[in-house]
């Protein structure tokens, strides 16, 4: 007898798609500063190379979108991020500036994160609400 699978719980996809954002765009705390950057910014500085390299890192994420079962235009709509951040990064001194800003990943994961919840609201919601009445029970 097969699983079910659990809707309540991220799929692998999408957690592989949230570090690997987090890790681009967000894993670096800049001293002294609330700022955050990421490999992206980091790798995007080293000329051509760099941002072809993070291209190819961001349209993983596209690929993990395409495996959790996102529609095309969504799917279009990431690809679009990811060849407008590495457009963005040719552009020399202002790219890179750029680059610290815009943060194609974390967008692409929030386009991943509201599909899922959207498509599992109903199982997220009755989860909720069953955690909510057993820690109510312990009170």
């Amino acid at each position: 007898m097969s699983k079910k699978p659990d809707t309540t719980t991220a799929p692998k996809a999408l957690l592989k798609a949230q570090k690997l954002a987090n890790l681009l765009d967000t894993s670096i705390k800049l001293p002294f500063i609330n700022f955050r950057i990421g490999a992206d910014a980091l790798v995007g500085l080293i000329p051509g190379i760099g941002d072809v390299l993070m291209l190819l890192v961001s349209l993983r994420i596209v690929m993990l979108g395409k495996k959790l079962g996102l529609p095309k235009g969504q799917l279009k709509v990431m690809v679009r991020n990811c060849v407008m951040d590495f457009g963005l990064g040719f552009i020399p001194v202002v790219g890179d500036i750029v680059d610290f800003f815009y943060k194609a990943n974390q967008a692409n994961v929030r386009i991943m994160e509201k599909y899922w919840v959207s498509n599992n609201k109903a199982a997220i919601d009755k989860n909720t609400q069953q955690k909510l009445n057993e820690w109510e029970s312990t009170l």
